[in-house]
């Protein structure tokens, strides 16, 4: 009995560790916009520049509100310890009358409230509150379009990932399947050897082969492993996660256009070279606060105030309301250091949108020259397949009539999985530099999601 019993807590055991094994490996068929849109969900690159577009809103809400008014509210309420006030005042209005409070023109306070509310609004601060929106203004549009750059990195990482994993998963399958065909060829030249129809050696070259078929398995077994959990974390979902590349399975190229097209879409849409406009539209608004110092700056002004000094005085409906003007002389000889700053750093925005301009074109002509060449490769290895697929049989042929080597033989088999393989990874390759050719011209999250850029 007790035997049984430790039978079947064991195979309870084996059951949940099964159980547990399973459900760690999760199987999932994605797509490539699927892909895409898990990665702009989940990238933490991404939700930080979305953070700081919302440090920039908050910082133009922040300018916008130097035109409010500024209201204060001061209130204090003092107890004494009941000191004699004296003077001529009080001695003058106690002569006609103490009221039973005063004795020698002395009056005995023991505490007092006082109750102020001010408000004060700009009317002239020399432009620095209007320029200020305005740059703050620019600085938000600025952090729009770099979250928009970066968007669309993060989709060109994703593409980049999607498809290494593609390039792993293929290889993995094309040399199984090439395995499967060493094993095959394994028995037949088994049975062979024991007819005596082939020598013994060439038998051991295709067992070799076998084996070294086998290790390119376990090699293509880990690169698909580890570009699988690259592309668990670059989408944001669990590493144990095993995905099946879903479709993508033609080599479709799009129609290529003129470099000058290419470079006009990359001068045009590119969001980082609008950022470093509306950066170089802050830095003169800036420029402008800066020189706003020299200016004199007017207010409005209103107030009201209480006072109640116990059995002494008491003051109410005390309103006023004026106009006030400020000077800080000293702004005429302590400002130039600053706007000099401020025109340096507009100096500098504007070069570093030179720069910018220039690196653009590079990367826009490289990309174009990548992808170019790309779709050539694309056209030469299918070329190149159909004359080892040709070579082959021709070897195979020979062989059979003894008029080739098993050497020759596996040389030939080689070539002919070589270049399958390059020719799958020529065409994932040409469909990554077009994606960067995209993403040079600032067009890339547009081409999968042109309703909402």
């Amino acid at each position: 009995m007790i035997q049984k019993n430790r039978l079947s807590v064991c195979a309870f055991a084996a059951l949940m560790t099964f159980s547990t094994v399973a459900g760690a490996q999760e199987q999932r068929n994605m797509g490539l916009t699927e892909a895409i849109e898990l990665g702009i969900q989940n990238n933490k690159a991404l939700k930080r520049s979305n953070i700081a577009v919302d440090k920039a809103s908050a910082q133009l809400e922040e300018a916008r509100d130097r035109r409010l008014p500024d209201l204060k509210i001061n209130g204090q309420y003092m107890r004494l310890n009941t000191p004699t006030v004296t003077g001529p005042l009080l001695k003058a209005m106690s002569s006609g009358d103490n009221g039973g409070q005063s004795e020698g023109g002395s009056i005995k306070v023991n505490q007092i409230a006082l109750g102020m509310a001010t408000a004060s609004v700009p009317i002239y601060a020399g432009g620095k509150i209007n320029n200020g929106v305005q740059a703050a203004k620019y600085l938000q549009k600025a952090a729009v379009l770099d979250f928009e750059h970066q968007k669309d990195a993060v989709v060109e990482n994703t593409i980049e990932a999607y498809y290494n994993l593609y390039k792993a998963q293929t290889y993995l399958d094309l040399v199984k399947e090439h395995l499967k065909t060493a094993q095959q060829r394994v028995v037949d030249f088994s049975n062979l050897e024991k007819n005596g129809l082939i020598p013994r050696n060439d038998l051991l070259n295709i067992q070799l082969q076998e084996k070294n078929m086998e290790l390119s398995v376990l090699d293509a077994e880990n690169n698909k492993k580890i570009a699988n959990y690259n592309f668990d974390l670059m989408v944001g979902i669990n590493e144990q996660t095993d995905v099946t590349i879903a479709g993508d399975k033609e080599a479709i190229q799009p129609e290529v256009q003129s470099m000058d097209y290419y470079e006009s879409a990359a001068l045009a849409n590119r969001s980082d070279m609008k950022a470093l406009d509306n950066r170089a539209q802050a830095a003169v608004y800036n420029t402008k606060v800066t020189k706003g110092n020299y200016l004199p700056t007017i207010a409005a002004s209103g107030g009201y105030a209480a006072i109640d000094i116990h059995d002494a005085l008491t003051v109410t409906n005390a309103m006023n309301v004026g106009v006030g003007i400020s000077y800080n002389i000293a702004d005429l000889y302590k400002n130039k250091a600053k706007v000099k700053q401020s025109v340096a750093q507009q100096e500098d925005v504007r070069l570093a949108q030179e720069e910018l301009k220039d690196g653009v074109k590079l990367q826009t002509h490289k990309a174009y020259q990548d992808y170019l060449e790309s779709v050539k490769k694309v056209e030469v290895l299918s070329r190149a397949i159909d004359l080892a697929n040709e070579n082959y049989k021709i070897v195979k042929n020979k062989y059979d009539n003894s008029l080739a080597t098993a050497t020759e033989l596996l040389d030939a088999d080689a070539s002919k999985l070589q270049a399958n393989v390059n020719y799958e990874f020529a065409k994932v390759d040409s469909k990554v530099a077009y994606q960067k050719l995209l993403l040079t011209t600032g067009t890339l999250y547009q081409s999968y999601y042109p309703q909402k850029k």
